[in-house]
């Protein structure tokens, strides 16, 4: 099972930079960077709509499930 990240790809379409979306939602741009490479294990559902709601996007724009 693989989970994959699209946050980059809805930045470059919204045209806004990691730390901006950053101070929007308020988390670090370290905490950002680890969820854009997929590395986090895990993403609170505030957080989730927080992201959404700065980018205008559905969750689904950001996520995107592979089976392997």
């Amino acid at each position: 099972m693989a989970i994959i990240i699209n946050l980059d790809i809805v930045l470059a379409e919204r045209k806004m930079k990691s730390k901006e979306l950053a101070e929007i939602v308020g988390i670090t741009t370290a905490n950002l960077s680890i969820l854009k490479s997929g590395k986090a294990k895990a993403v609170r559902f505030s957080t989730l709509e927080a992201i959404c709601k700065a980018l205008d996007c559905q969750p689904g724009d950001i996520l995107e499930y592979i089976e392997n």
